[in-house]
């Protein structure tokens, strides 16, 4: 079965805009999906003419910060007007706009000119989901560094010059504010994670599911996942995590057996 619960648009800092996105999903014949932007819903309504060729769940990519790690929290199946999701989008675009300036503070006064205007023309019209990747690419612009590579490992990423780290909500607070808005919360790639104790506390937050199929979870890691799965009782669910043609070559689409997903659909599509 094709699925993939995790993907990204203009929207957020995805580079297809949402019907390109679900024509590519349409292509590749995936049967469900979701667009999780980062703190948006806008690619919602802008399918057009995409809708027929798949289920499509309703999902967010919330991101949060925990004992100075960066945890990000699926949510899927709820209503798009949600008030909660609402408040937590505005919170973390607030969070995202002065970080994107104190990043372009940063890199000015080192030496790198650049300014918030140039980075929000890198957003586009989702410049309301500021980001790493849109300043990488005003940097680009700017004629400061040459590739997306470049711009992360010299001058965006812990002791560089223009690193800001992230100051958005708590994971727990995520998962509970997915929760009372009538979704279900997953954890993102939990491969990525530093300290994978967190999982305990989010299940004790309410956390519904565990993103055990990822595009770069190894078959052990999968196993390791899916265990973890198991012994709490989440659901499990899959996602290609993709942004960009040129960066995420895998495309878009995982393949799962339907019993592995069933209850994640069983459970989102009866909160939907």
């Amino acid at each position: 079965m094709l699925v993939d619960f995790h993907s990204h648009t203009l929207e957020s800092d995805g580079t297809l805009a949402p019907a390109e996105l679900a024509a590519l999903m349409r292509k590749r014949g995936v049967e469900v999906f979701s667009v999780t932007d980062h703190d948006s819903l806008g690619a919602y309504g802008k399918f057009e003419g995409q809708e027929g060729a798949a289920t499509i769940v309703s999902g967010i990519e919330l991101n949060t910060t925990y004992r100075g790690n960066e945890v990000h929290v699926l949510g899927y199946g709820f209503p798009l007007d949600a008030v909660e999701i609402g408040t937590a989008i505005a919170e973390n675009r607030r969070q995202r706009e002065l970080r994107a300036q104190r990043m372009v503070d940063q890199l000015s006064a080192a030496g790198y000119a650049l300014d918030l205007a140039s980075v929000r023309a890198e957003a586009g019209y989702s410049r309301s989901s500021l980001g790493r990747p849109h300043v990488a690419r005003a940097l680009i612009r700017a004629g400061h560094v040459a590739t997306l590579e470049a711009a992360f490992r010299d001058l965006l990423t812990p002791g560089k010059p223009g690193y800001v780290p992230s100051l958005y909500m708590r994971p727990q607070d995520a998962v509970a504010l997915i929760a009372r808005a009538g979704g279900v919360a997953v954890l993102a790639h939990p491969g990525r994670l530093r300290d994978e104790d967190i999982i305990d506390e989010l299940v004790a937050a309410g956390l519904a599911g565990l993103e055990v199929f990822y595009a770069t979870h190894e078959p052990a890691q999968v196993a390791h996942y899916r265990n973890i799965a198991a012994r709490h009782g989440l659901v499990m669910t899959a996602g290609a995590d993709f942004h960009d043609p040129g960066h995420n070559p895998r495309g878009v689409g995982m393949e799962v057996e339907r019993a592995d997903v069933q209850p994640f659909l069983d459970l989102v599509l009866a909160a939907a």
